[in-house]
C-alpha cells in the first residue's frame, strides 16, 4: 500500500510485508524484468504471511472452537479466486501502482481515493493489535499479563514512529527473510507438535454455534489479505503473462498449507487451551521441546512485528502525504512527502492515532478481536472494490472475468459477515467521497476567483 514510490506493508492489518497501493498511477514496468517465478512466489508468501499467525489459531478458535478449522479452509478456498483475479490483472495490466491504480481506471479518482482512505485509515485500529500480540508472547516468557502485553505494545508502536521519524527502515530483503523465518518456525512447529495431538479436542466441533464460523473467518482476514501484491509485482517479471499465475498458484499453495497445517495442529495439540492461549506458537513449541523454546518463538514475534509495524508505518505515511497531494485529505498533511524525503506530519498521525486506539483498548478493556475486525473490515472492502475493478477491465466473459466473478461475491459476503464493523469501512469511502467533492468544489471557486 504505497503511495507514488512508497512500499509498505500489504493489508492483512499488519499482517503482510510487501504490497502497493498508490493514489497516483504507479510506474509501469517494461516488459522483460528480473523477476522469475520463483523469487515472485517467495515474494507473494512474504505478502501474505505476517504477525497474524503468531496469535490468529488461537482467536479462530476462541470465536467458533474447532470449528474454526472450516473458517480456515473457507479462506484458503477464497485465496484460489482473490489470487488469480489478481494475477489476471496483473499480466494483462502490469503497473506499480496496485489497487488504487485498478480502482481508478475503473470507477475514476473519488473511487481510488477512498481505496487511499481505507488502508491509512485501517493502520490506527491495526497497530494496538498487532503490536499486543507480540506482547503477548513477551508476557508469556517475563511474566505480566496484560501490563506486560500493553506495555510492549506501546513501545512498539511508539518505536515504530520514531524509527520512521529518524527515517529507519526494514529493506525489503529483511522483511522478506522474516517471512521466511516465520515460514520456517511454522513448519518446525507443526512437525514436532503434531505428534502429541489428538482426535478428540475436536469434541465439541462448534461450541459457540456455526454462526460464529462466519465471525471467525471475517477476523482471519487480518492473516490473509496481501494478494493484491500480486498484481502489483507483475511488471517486474520476466514474462507477466506466463509467470504471474504460475508464481501465484505455487504462493497460494504454500499459504493455504502451512495456514491450515498450524491451525489444524493448535486445535488438535492445545486442545481446549487453544482459545485461550495468548501465545500459541509457543505453547505448541514447548510442548515438543519445552519451555526453552518459548524464548525463542517471543524474540521471532517482536521481530516479525516490528518488521511489519515499520512497513505499514513507511508505506502509510508516504500514502498519507500522497492522498493530501492529491486533495483526497487535508493539504497539510503533504508537507514533507516529497520524493526522498520523510513525512513526518503523516507519520506523527498515524503514531498519535495508534496510540490513542491502544489507550482506548487498555480504557475500554477491549480484547485483539475488535480492532481487527475493525481493519479487516477495511481490507476487505479494499478486495470489494478491487474485484469489481476486474469485473470492469478483465475481457467480460473471458476466464479471468468469471474467476473476478467469484471472487467479488466471495468478499462481499465476507464483508456482510464483518457484521457492524463494517460501518468503519463503509464510513471511511462516504466520509472520503464527502472530503473529495468539498474539495473539488473549494478547488473550483478558487479558480473562478482567479479568473
Amino acid at each position: 500500500m504505497a503511495p507514488t514510490a512508497a512500499t509498505p506493508a500489504g493489508p492483512s492489518g499488519l499482517g503482510a510485508t510487501t504490497t502497493t497501493i498508490g493514489t497516483t498511477t504507479g510506474p509501469t514496468h517494461p516488459r522483460g524484468g528480473s523477476l522469475t517465478i520463483a523469487q515472485g512466489s517467495a515474494l507473494s508468501v512474504g505478502a501474505v504471511l505476517g504477525t497474524g499467525v503468531i496469535t490468529l489459531p488461537a482467536l479462530a478458535a476462541q470465536v467458533a472452537g474447532p470449528a474454526s478449522l472450516v473458517a480456515w479452509a473457507a479462506l484458503v478456498l477464497l485465496s484460489v479466486p482473490l489470487a488469480s483475479t489478481f494475477a489476471a490483472l496483473g499480466a494483462r495490466h502490469p503497473d506499480g501502482g496496485g489497487v488504487a491504480t485498478y480502482v481508478r481506471r475503473a470507477f475514476g479518482e473519488r473511487a481510488a481515493g477512498a481505496v487511499g482512505w481505507c488502508f491509512y485509515f485501517a493502520i490506527p485500529v491495526g497497530a494496538p493489535p498487532a503490536s499486543m500480540m507480540a506482547g503477548g508472547y513477551v508476557a508469556d516468557v517475563v511474566g505480566g499479563g496484560r501490563t506486560t502485553t500493553v506495555a510492549v505494545g506501546a513501545a512498539l508502536i511508539v518505536g515504530t514512529g520514531l524509527m520512521n521519524l529518524a527515517g529507519l527502515r526494514f529493506s525489503g530483503r529483511v522483511q522478506l527473510g522474516l517471512a521466511t523465518v516465520l515460514a520456517l518456525l511454522m513448519t518446525a512447529t507443526m512437525a514436532v507438535a503434531l505428534p502429541h495431538g489428538s482426535a478428540e479436542s475436536l469434541t465439541p466441533f462448534a461450541p459457540n454455534g456455526w454462526a460464529a464460523v462466519g465471525t471467525a473467518a471475517a477476523v482471519l482476514v487480518w492473516g490473509f489479505a496481501g494478494w493484491e501484491a500480486v498484481a502489483s509485482l507483475a511488471g517486474d517479471y520476466r514474462n507477466p503473462r506466463h509467470d504471474v499465475p504460475r508464481a501465484t498458484a505455487i504462493a497460494v499453495t504454500v499459504v493455504g498449507v502451512l495456514y491450515l497445517g498450524l491451525a489444524a495442529t493448535s486445535v488438535l495439540v492445545l486442545g481446549a487451551r487453544a482459545g485461550s492461549s495468548q501465545a500459541p506458537l509457543s505453547d505448541l513449541m514447548a510442548v515438543a521441546l519445552g519451555d526453552q523454546a518459548r524464548v525463542v518463538t517471543a524474540v521471532v514475534a517482536v521481530l516479525l512485528t516490528v518488521g511489519a509495524m515499520n512497513a505499514y508505518y513507511a508505506g502509510g505515511s508516504r500514502l498519507g502525504a500522497a492522498l493530501a497531494r492529491d486533495g483526497a485529505l487535508p493539504h497539510w498533511l503533504a508537507k514533507g512527502g516529497e520524493a526522498g524525503q520523510v513525512p513526518r506530519r503523516s507519520i506523527v498521525v498515524i503514531t498519535t492515532s495508534s496510540t490513542l486506539a491502544l489507550v482506548l483498548t487498555v480504557a475500554l478493556d477491549l480484547g485483539l478481536t475488535p480492532l481487527m475486525l475493525l481493519a479487516t473490515g477495511c481490507f476487505t472492502l479494499v478486495y470489494v472494490l478491487g474485484t469489481a475493478s476486474a469485473l470492469r477491465l478483465l475481457p467480460r466473459g473471458s476466464g479471468g472475468w468469471w474467476t473476478a466473478v467469484i471472487a467479488f461475491a466471495s468478499v462481499v459476503v465476507l464483508l456482510v459477515v464483518n457484521g457492524l464493523h463494517a460501518l468503519w469501512a463503509l464510513g471511511l469511502v462516504a466520509l472520503s467521497l464527502l472530503y473529495q467533492s468539498r474539495a473539488q468544489a473549494r478547488s473550483a471557486q478558487r479558480s473562478e476567483v482567479v479568473r
